[in-house]
């Protein structure tokens, strides 16, 4: 595993594809507790608690789901890991991302980290990636 998740020693992470690498740590102090994600000069953030909620709605889907990955402002596909992320339905009722222009992409970042976690396997292809958890 590359890195232990602190912000002095983040996970070193790329995304499904492989066409982006980003750092990624907890940050348990935050209010609520988050996941801080950089990507080149950006930081986004998502509640600490999307690592847990994703293992357990992936186990409840029981197959493989696809990431689609979007923007904030861009409407995520039905039942995909980026909509999950959004919806009224999951656990916190809502986004997970907490960085107001920036709470997208949940299905680009997210994965990754589960699948270095051991929760979960991702596919690595150049587009429509998917991920399951794992068994």
């Amino acid at each position: 595993m590359s890195g232990s998740g602190t912000a002095e020693d983040p996970w070193q992470l790329t995304t499904a594809p492989g066409s982006s690498a980003y750092a990624m740590y907890r940050d348990p102090a935050a209010d609520p507790p988050a996941l801080v994600c950089t990507v080149g000069t950006t930081t986004l953030r998502y509640r600490l608690s999307a690592v847990e909620d994703l293992h357990a709605w992936l186990i409840a889907q029981g197959d493989w789901v696809d990431l689609g990955a979007a923007d904030e402002k861009k409407p995520a596909a039905d039942g995909t890991v980026e909509a999950w992320g959004r919806s009224a339905d999951n656990p916190v009722g809502g986004w997970y991302g907490l960085r107001n222009g920036y709470r997208g992409r949940f299905g680009m970042y997210l994965p990754p980290l589960l699948e270095e976690l051991g929760l979960a396997e991702l596919t690595h292809q150049p587009r429509n990636n998917r991920m399951r958890a794992a068994e």
